[in-house]
C-alpha cells in the first residue's frame, strides 16, 4: 500500500457538501484531501434540482441553517464564475383549497418571526407574480429569499477554488477503512490506492454517510430517500419562479417511507423546465417508476395547464441522505477523536452546504461557530434522553 501526503484534514465525499468542507477548510490554511469513489458530484448533488430553500423549513435549527447558508451563498455566487447559475428568482408556493391557504398562512407568519421574508398573495394576484399559473388557487405566498443553483456545476467551481488554495482531490478512489491509533484517535484512511494520513477525517459521504461512519465503528442512521426528476425541452423563460405547492412543505418533514408526491416547477437559465418532487424509501432501487413520473407530470400540468402540451425529454432519479429527525449530522462525533460528519441533509444539501462547510471548518480549528451545533451532533442517536 502507498502512503501519500501527511495532511490536516481528509474528505470523504465530492459532492457539493464535501466541496464546500473543502472550499472553507483549505482557505482557512489546512491541507486538505478530497476522496471520493466516484467523480465530482457523481452522487446525490448530480440528481438535485439545485434548490436554495428557506421557504420550506419552519422556524427552529434547520431554518436558522438555511438563512445564513443563504447570505453565504450570496457571497459564494459573487466569488465563483457565473457559470454555476445562481439565481436568486424567489419562490412561489401555492394553495389550492382554504383549508391548505390557511395552513401556509400560519406557516409563513412563524417563519417572519424566524427572520424569513413572506408575502401573502391573494388569488386574483398569483397571475402578477406566475402568469401561466392555473386560474382556480385558492391564493399563496412569495418567498423572496428562496434561489436556485447547477448544483454540479456549484460542486466543481468550490472544488477548483479549494484547490486553487492547495487542496488534492482523489476522484475515483473509494476509502475502504478509516485509520485509528491505538486511543482510537483518527489518524487517517485507507482507500483502494493507499493510505492518506490525517488526524481529521470528514465524513461527507451523503447517502452513503452511514456506512463511512460504521467504519469508524459508531452509528449515524442514515438512509436513501428516492426521489425523481422530470425534465422538459427547451422553453422559453415561462415559469419566473420556484413554484410548488403548500403540501410540500408536510412532504418534507414527513417520516414515512411510503411515496409522496406533490407538484415543484422551475424553470432553468438553459430553457428546460425542471418538475418535482418525490419521496420513497426504497432502498437503493434504481427502477424507473413509470407510477411516479405521472403523477408527477399530472401534479405539474395541474399548477400550469400549458405544460400538458410539452415534452419531457428525459426523467432522472437520485437518493437524498435521510436521517430520522430531519436534521443533517454536522459537527465533530463525541465518540471518535478527530472524526467530524457533514451528511444526512436529504433534500436540502445542495442550500445548506455553504454553511456547512462554514461550520465544520470552523469546528476543526477550534474556533466558536456561528450557530449552535447541539441540534446537529452525530451521537445523538445513541442518546435517548437527547433524541427524546
Amino acid at each position: 500500500m502507498l502512503t501519500r501526503h501527511s495532511l490536516d484534514v481528509v474528505i470523504v465525499g465530492a459532492g457539493v457538501v464535501g466541496a464546500a468542507c473543502a472550499h472553507y477548510i483549505a482557505r482557512s490554511g489546512l491541507s486538505v484531501a478530497v476522496v471520493d469513489r466516484g467523480p465530482v458530484a457523481g452522487g446525490t448533488t448530480g440528481a438535485g434540482e439545485g434548490n436554495l430553500l428557506v421557504s420550506d423549513k419552519v422556524p427552529g435549527p434547520e431554518l436558522e441553517l438555511a438563512l445564513l447558508s443563504a447570505s453565504l451563498w450570496q457571497e459564494l455566487a459573487a466569488e465563483l464564475p457565473p457559470d454555476i447559475e445562481y439565481e436568486s428568482k424567489g419562490g412561489v408556493v401555492v394553495a389550492a383549497s382554504e383549508g391548505s391557504l390557511a395552513a401556509l398562512s400560519a406557516t409563513a407568519d412563524g417563519q417572519r418571526t424566524a427572520g424569513v421574508e413572506a408575502h401573502h398573495v391573494p388569488a386574483d394576484r398569483l397571475h402578477d407574480l406566475e402568469p401561466h399559473l392555473a386560474p382556480d388557487l385558492a391564493g399563496g405566498c412569495h418567498y423572496p429569499q428562496d434561489a436556485q443553483v447547477q448544483p454540479a456545476l456549484a460542486a466543481a467551481e468550490l472544488l477548483r477554488s479549494a484547490v486553487r488554495a492547495g487542496a488534492r482531490l482523489h476522484p475515483g478512489e473509494e476509502v475502504v477503512d478509516i485509520l485509528r491509533d491505538r486511543s482510537g484517535a483518527v489518524r487517517g484512511v485507507r482507500t483502494s490506492l493507499g493510505e492518506l494520513h490525517a488526524p481529521v477525517v470528514v465524513n461527507a459521504a451523503g447517502t452513503w454517510g452511514g456506512e463511512l461512519a460504521a467504519l469508524a465503528g459508531v452509528n449515524l442512521p442514515v438512509l436513501p430517500r428516492r426521489g425523481f426528476v422530470l425534465v422538459t425541452e427547451p422553453l422559453p423563460r415561462l415559469i419566473r419562479h420556484k413554484v410548488y405547492a403548500a403540501e410540500y412543505v408536510a412532504d418534507v418533514s414527513s417520516g414515512s417511507a411510503a411515496l409522496q408526491t406533490s407538484p415543484v416547477v422551475e424553470g432553468t437559465p438553459a430553457g428546460p423546465v425542471l418538475i418535482g418532487a418525490s419521496r420513497e424509501r426504497v432502498g437503493f432501487d434504481r427502477t424507473l417508476s413509470v407510477p411516479v413520473v405521472a403523477r408527477l407530470a399530472a401534479g405539474a400540468t395541474a399548477l400550469f395547464p400549458l405544460l400538458a402540451d410539452v415534452r419531457v425529454l428525459r426523467a432522472y432519479h437520485g437518493f437524498r441522505p435521510y436521517l430520522p429527525d430531519h436534521l443533517p449530522a454536522i459537527g465533530p462525533d463525541s465518540r471518535v477523536p478527530g472524526l467530524f460528519h457533514a451528511c444526512g441533509h436529504e433534500g436540502a444539501g445542495i442550500g445548506l452546504a455553504p454553511v456547512t462547510g462554514r461550520l465544520i471548518a470552523d469546528a476543526i480549528r477550534g474556533e466558536r461557530p456561528a450557530l449552535d451545533l447541539e441540534p446537529f451532533a452525530p451521537d445523538r442517536f445513541d442518546a435517548p434522553d437527547r433524541a427524546a
